[in-house]
Order: structure tokens, then sequence, then C-alpha cells
């Protein structure tokens, strides 16, 4: 009896290095460095999901003065956690940068999941404060409003009366503590 106590003990121990582990693996090294084509088709990518599974999504990107999208961004975690994804900033339509986004976290976290974090600039001073910097960080250069879709899975338009409004969707995988805040976003040199 005893010894079996002793093996649930190394077992349940056992599955935060696990998933640790598995965490590390998952987060992209600086070698991962996509070209500018393969960022904009992620991106095609994302913002077809985002209009695809979001009612309202095309009028809030008609409207919008830019949007940057990070598409597949990783976050993994357990206790301490990251998270990384490639992006562009698009205008009217055309990319006209590509921008990191990183963050690290300290608190309850547990699990891995892949995400896309798209950033709607409805104001156009919000939009040139974000370009005129090499790096941003979230809550510090800008506050940004994490939009939570409806329960018809459409977007309440009575919440964009904001600066900048973020959506994080396509989400696969369990993830608890979403947060945008003191994530930094940095202009990739091309």
């Amino acid at each position: 009896m005893r010894g079996h106590l002793i093996q649930r003990r190394v077992t349940a121990a056992g599955w935060p290095v696990v998933l640790l582990a598995l965490s590390v693996a998952l987060l992209p090294t600086a070698s991962d460095a996509k070209s500018p084509q393969e960022i904009d088709a992620g991106v095609d990518a994302a913002l077809a999901r985002f209009t695809h599974q979001v009612g309202g999504a095309d009028a809030v990107l008609r409207d919008a003065k830019g949007v940057l999208v990070i598409p597949d961004v990783v976050q993994a975690g357990f206790g301490i956690g990251g998270q990384y994804g490639q992006g562009a900033l698009r205008v009217r339509g055309q990319s006209v940068g590509y921008y990191s986004l990183a963050a690290g976290s300290v608190g309850f976290q547990l699990g891995v999941q892949k995400k896309d974090v798209i950033l709607v600039f409805l104001q156009e001073g919000a939009l040139d404060k974000f370009r005129a910097k090499q790096g941003w960080q979230v809550g510090v250069d800008g506050s940004v409003v994490l939009v939570n879709v409806g329960a018809h899975g459409s977007i309440d338009t009575a919440t964009l009366n904001q600066p900048i409004v973020g959506f994080v969707v396509g989400q696969q995988g369990l993830m608890y503590n979403l947060t945008l805040q003191g994530t930094k976003i940095t202009r990739l040199r091309e």
C-alpha cells in the first residue's frame, strides 16, 4: 500500500515537469523568424477566421484606421508562462509593417494554446502613436480593451468606443488567465 502511494505522488509531481517541457518546446526561438510572405499568409488566414467566426467583424475591420494581426500566437505556462507570435500591421488592407508580440507572466496558469490576437485601431491618433514607437507595451504606451464576443458570436458595437480594441480568436487548448496587459509589441526589421 505504501509503495502505491509513493508512486502516485511521483506521477502527480511529474505532470508539472511534462507541461513545462512541452511549453518550452512549443515556444518559438529567434531562428523561427518568418518571411514577410509567410506572415502575410498567416494574417490572411487569421482575418478569414475572424470574419467567419464573429458576426460584425467585417464592419469593425472596415471602420478601422489600422489592424495589427498576430496569427497563431503560442501561449504556454505552468505558473510561469509566456507567449510569442509574429504578424503584420495592415492599413487600408495593405501590410505596412511587421511586428512580434511577446509576453511573460507569473501566476495561476496552466496549459498551452494557440490563438490569433487582433488589435483594431479605431482612432487615427492611436494608430499614429503606435507606429511612431519601435517597441510598444500594452497598458504602458496605450490601453487595449479586450472585446468579449457575445453569446450569439457577434460583436456588441456599443463597446467599440475605445481608441484600440482587441480580439483573441481561434483559441485551441486550455489556458487560464487571458490578458494582454504588459504584452510587448516590437517592429521587426524587414
